[in-house]
């Protein structure tokens, strides 16, 4: 974790431009937060991701999973980098269980206006510790 408590920055033993290295969008909040410019409650995290509280929550667990690397939706990340879309489907898994939700948890990605997404940085929504109905939405 990084100097402030909440602060997404990156663990010290990457080095410092661990963060450089990665593609980022000044204007993004998503890379705002990855850089640690804007601070989060970060949960967990692995070297290619972040996953932080939502501020809005929409479930007892909500924690949005998102790429340290900037790209605009899922599908651009998995087409770009696959093994990054990997990460973060495995670090989703991790919040889960570190939440205790483990045993029923919903993954959503929105991907294009069409769908509400607000925020154009490929990113996971993991809920859980309520029911959910089907279909959603």
């Amino acid at each position: 974790m990084g100097d402030e408590a909440g602060v997404a920055r990156p663990d010290s033993s990457q080095g410092e431009d661990f963060v450089a290295g990665v593609d980022t969008d000044p204007d993004c909040i998503f890379c705002r937060i990855v850089t640690g410019d804007i601070p989060a409650d970060v949960v967990e995290q692995s070297e290619q991701s972040l996953a932080f509280r939502d501020l809005d929550p929409q479930a007892p667990t909500h924690v949005l999973v998102i790429p340290r690397r900037h790209r605009a939706t899922l599908g651009q990340l998995a087409e770009d980098d696959p093994a990054a879309a990997v990460d973060l489907l495995r670090l989703a898994r991790r919040v889960a269980v570190a939440e205790s939700v483990q045993d029923g948890y919903r993954l959503v990605a929105n991907n294009g206006a069409a769908a509400q997404q607000s925020v154009f940085h490929a990113h996971l929504h993991v809920l859980g510790g309520r029911a959910f109905t089907w279909p959603p939405g």
